[in-house]
This record gives structure tokens, C-alpha cells and sequence, in this order.
């Protein structure tokens, strides 16, 4: 994997015990690593610990519905667009351990490259932003809401070593035209990480040149760790409704597999591809608001999904979580042009109107 370079690399042979099928039981511990974090890192855990703070409602557990649900007071308060993933310049991630990926659904295969990152010091995401403009590709809806992230990793902490990985935001156009060295470069120069996390698929730099070796072999140059780990792999789901001219596909969990069980509505499925239910958020505004039909319904047009939601049709043994972190049982129903939550108790006795809801947050069952 080396062709020169005087720090090792770490390649990670990784499982996770989900259910048959779910990648394999092994997992490569950083046993061999004593890790005392220097300066630069006590100053990265000071700033996480101020990025974390304002998250403190949330329940850093992300325990089962049975013992509480995180809540979602900080974001429930504010809109969409102050709601922003924070981009705070080179201290916010000097030190640091970041993962590199496309983190689209946030689902367990992004969420091992987080473990990972936080047992070699403070975790981080290195999210690109920017992409669909650069590139011409055609806007789709996230799976997870910008709005909800915050939430989701913060449930990934007891995972992290009780460590909440904080996503850090490049604008893609800034580093589309370099090459993977000059990618490398920036990583340890500009930004001064101490070490990266990438999935042994993992392609970077300038129409996607460089690969996991290279990238292993760039940073042990630049005095930088690299931890390369094996993908999380989904190995009995049935292919069929997989695009077959998706080369990528070899069976790992995918951002895109999570979006195909959303277009099937098999939503046990979604919450083993994520490790988590799924959250649909809805928000209410000028234009497409929601509509308060009784005190136990409520419904709001498909133009307010603020993330991808599951095909039509009929959704037993959901929640609504409200804004202090409190969660109504509900029925949700999809049909063609609106989402209806339906009330198995009058849980919106508390409401006057619909205008006092700006924000739906729904869990789905399994």
C-alpha cells in the first residue's frame, strides 16, 4: 500500500452485528494506539465541546423509543436556513480525526468511519457542499434533512466515545481541481488534521484519480495517519430493485440502498440501513402550510418535505415529536400530493392553530 512515507497506516477489516446479512462479527480495535491528544487536539475538544453545548437537549444516547427520544428544542426554535452546519476555518478542525465520505443518508456505514475517527482523537465529517451546482447534476431531496443532522449525529456519541462528530463544510468548487497530493496538502497544511478515516472504495482528488492506497501512502508523506477501513456490507438484500449500471454497487450499505427501501416503503429495512428510524421533516410555510383538520389530524403538502420521505401509502406504529423532545403514537398516511398524520389521541390539544406548528418532525416505525 506504500510506496513511501514514515507514519503507518491502518487498514481495518470491519463488521457490524446487525442481523445475518449485515457485514461480518470482527472488528478491528486501535488497541495498538496510546493516544495522549497534544495542544492542538485539547484545543479541538474545547471547540467540539462548544459546538455540542448548544445541542444540550438532545439526548446523546439516542436510546429506543422506550427510554426517551432526543430532543429537538434548539431546532424546533429556529428556521430551515439559520439551522446551518458550521464552517468555522482551520481551529475548528486543527488536531482533529476527520472522515472522509459522502454523507448523504448518515447511515451506518458513514457512522463506523465516525467510530473510527473518534478512537484515534476528536471526530469529525469532511462534507462537500456545492456538488450538484458543480458538477450539473440534478438537485435531489437529501435523506436527511440539513435541519435534522445535528440531531442524528448527536446519537452517534455513544458510539464515539460519548465524543459527537462535528461536520465540517468544504465548498467542493474550492477543491475540485486539485489533485489527490494537492488535496492531501491541504488537509494537513490548511486545515491541520492530524489524521483521516476514508472506506477502502474511497476516491478523491481530480476526476476521482487517487484511491484508499494512494491516499494512505499521501498522508504517511505529510505526517498524517490514515486509517482505511473495510466497507459495511449488506450482503443478503435482494438486488433486483438496484440500478444494475451502478457500477459502484457491490453490495455495501449505500446511500443509495437507503433511498431504494424508501421507494419500496420497507421502512424496517431503511432503520437497519441507517441504524435508526427514519425522520421525515416537514415545515410549514407562506406557500404550503399545514392544514389542522381536526385535533387528532393534521396534514401538509408533499412540497413541504424538507427530506426524502417514503413511497404512498399507509405507515402504522409512527411518532410525532414536537419541539420540547415530547412524541404523540401516530398512523402517517402518504398519498399523492400531501403526508397526514393522524393522531392515535388528541395530541394536538396543545396547538391553537396550525400557524403555532412551523415545523412536523416524523418518526417512522419499523
Amino acid at each position: 500500500m506504500f510506496s513511501g512515507g514514515s507514519r503507518v497506516s491502518h487498514h481495518l477489516g470491519l463488521g457490524i452485528g446487525l442481523r445475518p446479512g449485515f457485514g461480518g462479527s470482527r472488528i478491528v480495535h486501535f488497541s495498538s494506539l496510546a493516544f495522549k491528544p497534544p495542544p492542538s487536539v485539547a484545543a479541538a475538544s474545547l471547540y467540539l465541546q462548544s459546538q455540542t453545548s448548544s445541542l444540550s437537549g438532545l439526548h446523546p444516547s439516542g436510546l429506543p423509543r422506550g427510554d426517551g427520544i432526543p430532543a429537538l428544542s434548539m431546532c424546533f426554535s429556529q428556521r430551515e436556513d439559520t439551522c446551518d452546519i458550521s464552517s468555522q476555518g482551520i481551529s475548528s478542525v486543527a488536531g482533529g480525526v476527520v472522515a472522509l465520505g459522502k454523507f448523504d443518508a448518515l447511515h451506518i456505514g458513514h457512522r463506523e468511519l465516525a467510530i473510527q475517527a473518534s478512537k484515534a482523537g476528536v471526530p469529525f465529517l469532511l462534507s462537500f457542499v456545492g456538488m450538484a451546482e458543480v458538477l450539473g447534476w440534478e438537485p435531489r431531496i437529501p435523506v436527511v434533512a440539513k435541519y435534522d443532522r445535528p440531531r442524528v449525529l448527536s446519537t452517534w456519541a455513544q458510539y464515539c466515545a460519548n465524543a459527537t462528530p462535528v461536520e465540517y463544510e468544504i465548498e467542493f468548487s474550492s477543491v475540485r481541481s486539485l489533485s489527490p497530493r494537492q488535496f492531501v496538502e491541504k488537509l494537513a497544511k490548511e486545515l491541520g488534521v492530524k489524521g483521516v478515516v476514508a472506506g477502502e472504495n474511497y476516491r478523491f482528488g481530480y476526476k476521482a484519480s487517487g484511491d484508499s492506497s494512494e491516499l494512505a501512502r499521501l498522508c504517511g508523506e505529510h505526517g498524517m495517519d490514515a486509517y482505511i477501513i473495510s466497507s459495511v456490507m449488506d450482503k443478503n438484500q435482494d438486488l433486483r430493485h438496484l440500478d444494475s449500471n451502478d457500477l459502484k454497487e457491490r453490495g455495501q450499505v449505500s446511500s443509495t440502498r437507503v433511498r431504494h427501501a424508501l421507494a419500496l416503503g420497507e421502512m424496517e429495512y431503511v432503520s437497519q440501513l441507517l441504524g435508526r428510524p427514519h425522520h421525515l421533516i416537514l415545515k410549514s410555510s407562506e406557500h404550503s402550510r399545514f392544514i389542522l383538520s381536526s385535533r387528532d389530524r393534521i396534514s401538509a403538502p408533499k412540497t413541504c418535505s424538507l427530506n426524502l420521505g417514503p413511497r404512498d401509502g399507509t405507515y402504522d406504529h409512527c411518532f410525532l415529536v414536537t419541539g420540547h423532545g415530547n412524541s404523540v403514537p401516530c398512523r402517517v398516511v402518504i398519498d399523492t400530493t400531501h403526508t397526514h398524520v393522524e393522531m392515535e389521541e388528541a395530541g394536538l390539544c396543545n396547538f391553537n392553530s396550525s400557524s403555532n406548528m412551523e415545523f412536523l418532525h416524523i418518526e417512522f416505525g419499523s
